[in-house]
């Protein structure tokens, strides 16, 4: 995660000389509430990182609009998330389909945000080599929605006696899978390659799990033994937990969108004392960093 030293920080001086404004435009934008800024005893301060995404929203361009992304949240799947769509009013549809295709929506105007939590095996980082690997996101920011425990989700008790990835060949384990491009299922291959073992060696049951819930819904139902989900999940369904990794859950979304009255109510609505009690009661959830800017491209 990036230092958010007080260098991050400009005075009023600072940030009259960035935007190359007079210094009394400064204070009566702040005046107006028409510019981002911290008030600490008596001084005025301005996150730079939020200075760069709002001079991103005061595009004046005659033509089609820049961004016509609908609405949507795609990406990966996450139980806070999902709640907190609804009770933050913030208007926003949710489409999970994985977080390689949240990325790809995003890349494409087909979403305004997508939820990632993709390893990056070689380094051990969450979201931002793949988002540097994909192309047409060059103005993306990442904001930190929650650290996760994800692990492998399984029946009461842990019939199976699964205690390490190598369980998983054990005759008569059934292993319950993401679709490729799912944040699960990057982490999945992840630990089974540490434990030199393939998927394709595995009793493996189709079709893949759409969603975290679906993985619960195969073990409740007595079809598979395992698979991977975050805490709150198994927590949710009652169903035993093994921890594999705390990972980094990140919104992503364009600069030019961080100010859109939607996202802005999520992401105000997620520093509520409402937010917090909701993420304790899940389980498995670190919310502290919660609405931290972690990449501004």
């Amino acid at each position: 995660m990036q230092d958010h030293g007080l260098d991050e920080y400009l005075t009023t001086q600072e940030v009259a000389d960035y935007l190359r404004l007079k210094e009394r435009t400064i204070y009566e934008l702040v005046r107006n509430h028409q510019i981002p800024c911290s008030r600490i005893t008596g001084k005025l301060l301005f996150p730079r990182r939020l200075i760069d995404l709002w001079v991103a929203r005061q595009l004046d361009f005659e033509g089609a609009e820049l961004s016509r992304a609908p609405m949507v949240v795609a990406g990966s799947h996450d139980p806070l998330l999902e709640w907190a769509l609804r009770a933050s009013g913030s208007e926003l549809a949710l489409l999970t389909g994985g977080s390689e295709d949240g990325l790809a929506r995003l890349a494409a105007d087909k979403a305004i945000m997508a939820g990632l939590h993709i390893l990056d095996p070689r380094t051990g980082e969450y979201n931002l080599p793949a988002v540097r690997t994909t192309r047409g996101l060059a103005d993306i920011v990442l904001i930190e929605w929650a650290a996760r425990e994800q692990g492998f989700v399984l029946a009461p008790g842990n019939p199976h006696r699964i205690l390490a990835p190598a369980d998983l060949a054990r005759p008569g384990v059934r292993v319950v899978r993401r679709q490729e491009g799912a944040g699960g299922q990057i982490l999945l291959r992840h630990v089974l390659h540490q434990a030199k073992l393939r998927l394709d060696s595995l009793a493996v049951i189709e079709p893949p799990a759409l969603t975290e819930t679906e993985i619960a819904s195969a073990i409740l139902d007595g079809r598979a033994d395992v698979g991977i989900a975050v805490r709150a999940v198994a927590h949710h369904f009652r169903l035993d937990f093994l921890p594999l990794q705390q990972e980094r859950f990140d919104l992503a979304l364009r600069r030019r969108n961080y100010f859109e009255p939607p996202l802005q109510r999520l992401l105000a609505f997620a520093r509520s004392a409402e937010f917090a009690r909701q993420a304790q009661a899940l389980g498995g959830y670190d919310i502290s960093a919660t609405g931290t800017v972690t990449y501004n491209a």
